[in-house]
């Protein structure tokens, strides 16, 4: 038994090991390793993207297809694999996807042409949205809510968030030591590593009756996704003007209602409408959009500040980013504690304010390399709120659902994320383009980066209530 207290887990004589054995160790260690490959891909070829260019032939029009392709299929079909997941098998559709995406970053490597390496990156996104939702009801279903739930998910949120980190700067040092085709082929040993420990340590887990799939809701929410993805890629590109643009942003909309319609009458819907209802749910899904939205586009924007303001090199400016990848660590191990010692409500309000505060003070950057202290110290502070908001958001909205709805729950919170890193570049960048002048226009986009984590945490403390039920 456990009570929830606003999504605060207090044991009251829980059943199930209340300590890390050495079985559920080595689980931890395989699914945090998993998710840590999938956070760097995130990353790791935004530094490579001219040098690809240059050696496969794309144009300078098509080059963003490198990133889109990847993100499209990340962000659209991951609500869809994690049902998949809780029908066919959480484990199951874990190692078909790290197998897809070990076979997909081999043909990345070895691509000789623009168009091997775009199927290459959409099998990428397609693996990213099948084992990132299986992977993370697998980390939620092995361990009990509570304590130990929240310590896999505080260390799972560090290293996802250091990945996407770590991918910047090792995109750098690969592209610059060695070639941009390891970028690809760092994913194919860990892969199979992964593979060749995960079937004897990890159990498979469904449930024990197979509902229908809800593929009319699944057409819908998967179509929407795909058009609002590329419709924010296009505002990115062609400003928010665009027609093209709004077109699609708009079908999105309409796609995602028509999602919402359909899960209000089916008899077996792919994301029940009382779970959506949740204020759990709800709220702690917006207030993670937001901490993926904003930190990923300020990475953007500091990239931004340090080879354009500051004339770093692409490597010197992923190195900078080291600080941000100590402070997300730091924040995810302390993030379990300050949910104990409080709820999680509270903790997504102390980080959301740290972030903020920290990212205004990002606007006294100046225009020599004497301003590198206060990006270094402002990063490390942020990194650790938006940690703290991130594995927050993570045990709100996994918490009080039952087994079978876990690979819905996270499969939720995974699309939360990648849209949220989806939208946030386009988002910024249209914002700092606005300004002819470049410092300008990164202090501007700053501001509102700003404003964005500022109303995401008031509608965490006007909103999600501190609720008791058994």
């Amino acid at each position: 038994m456990s009570v929830v207290e606003g999504a605060r887990v207090v044991d009251t004589g829980a059943e199930g090991p209340v300590r890390l054995d050495g079985r559920l160790k080595l689980v931890l260690v395989v699914l945090l390793v998993a998710q840590f490959m999938l956070a760097v891909d995130f990353s790791i070829l935004n530094v490579a993207l001219p040098v690809i260019g240059d050696g496969l032939g794309f144009s300078l029009s098509n080059l963003q297809w490198i990133a889109t392709s990847f993100a499209l299929c990340a962000a659209g079909f991951t609500l869809l694999f994690g049902r998949v997941a809780d029908l066919f098998g959480r484990r199951r559709l874990f190692l078909v996807g790290l197998a897809v995406l070990g076979l997909s970053s081999l043909a990345g490597g070895l691509a000789n042409s623009p168009e091997m390496l775009l199927v290459a990156r959409v099998f990428q996104g397609l693996a990213t949205a099948a084992v990132t939702p299986a992977g993370l009801s697998l980390l939620t279903t092995s361990f009990p809510e509570g304590p130990l739930r929240q310590k896999a998910l505080g260390l799972n949120g560090a290293l996802m968030s250091a990945g996407f980190t770590t991918g910047a700067i090792l995109g750098g040092v690969l592209t610059d030591l060695l070639s941009w085709r390891w970028a690809f082929f760092i994913n194919v040993p860990v892969a199979l590593a992964v593979l060749f420990i995960a079937p004897a340590v990890i159990k498979e887990s469904r449930p024990s009756v197979r509902p229908k799939l809800d593929l009319p809701g699944a057409t819908a929410v998967t179509l929407g996704l795909l058009a609002l993805i590329y419709g924010l890629t296009q505002a990115g590109e062609r400003g928010w003007g665009s027609g093209g643009a709004l077109g699609w942003l708009a079908a999105g909309v309409v796609l995602l209602m028509v999602f919402y319609a359909i899960e209000s009458k089916s008899a077996a819907p792919l994301v029940p409408v009382s779970v959506l209802k949740k204020k759990t749910v709800a709220w702690g899904n917006i207030a993670g959009l937001i901490a993926f939205l904003t930190e990923t586009s300020l990475v953007f924007l500091m990239t931004l500040y340090l080879q354009e303001v500051l004339d770093f090199s692409p490597l010197t400016a992923g190195l900078s980013f080291g600080v941000l990848g100590i402070g997300t660590v730091i924040g995810g191990s302390i993030a379990p504690r300050v949910i104990g010692a409080t709820n999680t409500r509270t903790t997504l309000i102390v980080g959301g304010l740290l972030q903020a505060v920290a990212t205004l003070s990002l606007i006294a950057l100046g225009e020599t390399s004497s301003s590198m202290w206060l990006l270094l110290a402002a990063t490390f502070a942020g990194g650790i709120g938006n940690m703290l908001v991130i594995v927050g958001f993570m045990v709100t909205a996994t918490t009080g659902l039952p087994d079978h709805e876990q690979g819905m729950a996270t499969g939720l919170a995974t699309m939360t994320q990648q849209v949220g890193i989806t939208m946030g570049t386009p988002i910024m960048s249209a914002i700092a383009a606005a300004n002819t002048d470049i410092h300008a226009g990164i202090t501007t986009a700053v501001i509102v980066n700003t404003a964005i984590v500022v109303l995401g945490t008031l509608t965490t403390a006007l909103f999600l209530r501190t609720k008791r039920s058994s």
